[in-house]
C-alpha cells in the first residue's frame, strides 16, 4: 500500500505539478487552502506539504491547529528565509523547512527519509547494548561497531538465550533443551561447537569474551 501525501499550496501550478511528480509512488490528496487542509487531514495522511503563505488559514495556524492530532510529519513549503520564520515554524509543530523555489528531487529525497524514520519510530525494535554490541531480537541480527555479524539461525538461538539472561550460568543440556528441544536428535556436544562457532564470528569484530566458559558448570553471557 502507497503512503499518502497531503499536497497543500493555494497556487494550483504547484500542486499539480507536485502531483504529478509523487504520483507514480504515493498516493495524493490536495487542498488549496488552509481549511481545507484541516478537512484533508482527517484523513489520516502519512506526510502533509504545506505552504506557509496562504490567504484566509495559514499554514502556522494550520500546523498548529492539527498537530495535536495528527502524528505524521510536516513539511512546510515557503519563500521565507528568515532564520525568525523557519523557528516560528518549527515551534508550530512542523518537522522540516523547504525553501521556494525547490528541486523536486531532493524534496523527494526529504519525503522519503521522513517516511523511513516515521516506519522506524512505529515498528519498535527488541534492542539491547552490550558495550559495542547490538542484539536486535525483532530482527535476528547481530551488529558490532556498525558491522553485521552473520549468525545460523541456531547459533543466534543460542547468543539469544544467552544474553537475554546475562550473567545466569546455562549448562550444555540446559542449552540443548532451550534450544533444540526436548526432542532434539541430536547430543549436547553440539552445542559446544555452535559456542566456538558464534565466539570465533564474535572475534573478528571485537577483543572481548561475551560468552564465558564457568569450568564444570556451563555457559554465561558477559554484558
Amino acid at each position: 500500500m502507497k503512503p499518502t501525501l497531503l499536497l497543500v499550496d493555494d497556487e494550483r501550478g504547484i500542486v499539480e505539478m507536485m502531483k504529478a511528480y509523487f504520483s507514480p509512488q504515493y498516493e495524493i490528496l490536495t487542498a488549496y487552502s488552509g481549511q481545507e487542509a484541516m478537512q484533508k487531514a482527517e484523513r489520516r495522511p502519512d506526510l502533509i506539504l504545506l505552504d506557509i503563505n496562504m490567504p484566509g488559514v495559514d499554514g502556522l495556524t494550520v500546523c498548529q491547529t492539527i498537530r495535536a492530532h495528527v502524528a505524521c510529519p510536516i513539511l512546510f513549503l515557503t519563500a521565507r528565509i528568515a532564520s525568525a520564520d523557519q523557528i516560528a515554524g518549527f515551534q508550530a509543530g512542523a518537522d522540516d523547512y523547504i525553501v521556494k523555489p525547490f528541486d523536486l528531487d531532493e524534496l523527494a529525497a526529504r519525503i522519503a527519509a521522513h517516511l523511513r524514520r516515521e516506519q522506524r519510530r512505529m515498528q519498535p525494535s527488541n534492542l539491547r547494548f552490550f558495550g559495542e554490541c547490538a542484539v536486535d531480537y525483532s530482527a535476528r541480527t547481530v551488529t558490532l561497531h556498525g558491522e553485521t555479524v552473520p549468525l545460523s539461525r541456531r547459533e543466534f538461538d543460542i547468543l539469544e538465550l544467552l544474553s537475554l539472561h546475562a550473567g545466569q550460568v546455562f549448562d550444555r543440556e540446559r542449552i540443548y533443551e532451550l534450544v533444540w528441544g526436548i526432542d532434539g536428535e541430536g547430543s549436547s556436544d553440539t552445542v559446544m561447537e555452535h559456542i566456538r562457532k558464534i565466539r570465533a564470528k564474535l572475534a573478528r569484530h571485537t577483543c572481548r569474551s561475551y560468552i564465558e566458559t564457568v569450568w564444570g558448570c556451563g555457559y554465561k553471557w558477559n554484558g
